[in-house]
């Protein structure tokens, strides 16, 4: 049976910290198989660890087979992902009703149409049915990530003619 002072017990910590995937559960494995009898229940109760990764690592050492991890199958996919013209379809819907800014101060694109509106125009132009559409909030999320801002289009106003007197010349 191994003997676990504090230098080593933060040696294998470390360690196992520093490892990711299977090299850490493969680690672990090989660590509790060293304390011997009892030893995962010690390593869960002396290193912090998880009882379960240690097994999964045991079958992973006895077996030979690695188990993959799919980090990146995790999650929530984009709406792109899902709609992949979406941004193409709401371009084209609103590039015919903005303006740019009358003051020309930004590049902001101003459109006269609301997000319900866009959502109208993408079933009724473009095919899309109301359950595969994502929110309204989405949508208007991806129209300000393309640079269009829902707003009431204006003229510029044209400036006030100057309070100032003009001395006009007296007879």
């Amino acid at each position: 049976m191994l003997e676990l002072t504090d230098s080593l017990k933060s040696l294998l910590i470390e360690t196992a910290n520093n490892l990711k995937g299977y090299q850490r559960r493969r680690f672990m494995a090989q660590t509790v198989k060293e304390l011997g009898k009892g030893g995962q229940r010690r390593a869960e109760r002396e290193l912090g660890w998880n009882r379960d990764l240690i097994r999964k690592g045991t079958r992973e050492v006895e077996s030979g087979i690695i188990c993959l991890d799919a980090f990146q199958a995790r999650g929530r996919k984009r709406v792109e992902t899902l709609l992949p013209n979406l941004l193409e379809d709401l371009t084209s819907i609103v590039d015919s009703q903005s303006q740019t800014d009358p003051s020309f101060e930004s590049n902001r694109l101003y459109t006269r149409l609301s997000v319900p509106e866009v959502v109208l125009q993408l079933i009724e132009q473009k095919g899309y049915s109301i359950l595969e559409l994502p929110c309204n909030e989405t949508i208007r999320c991806r129209l300000n990530d393309l640079g269009y801002y829902p707003k009431k289009v204006a003229k510029t106003k044209p400036k006030k003619k100057s309070l100032k007197r003009i001395q006009s010349s007296s007879n």
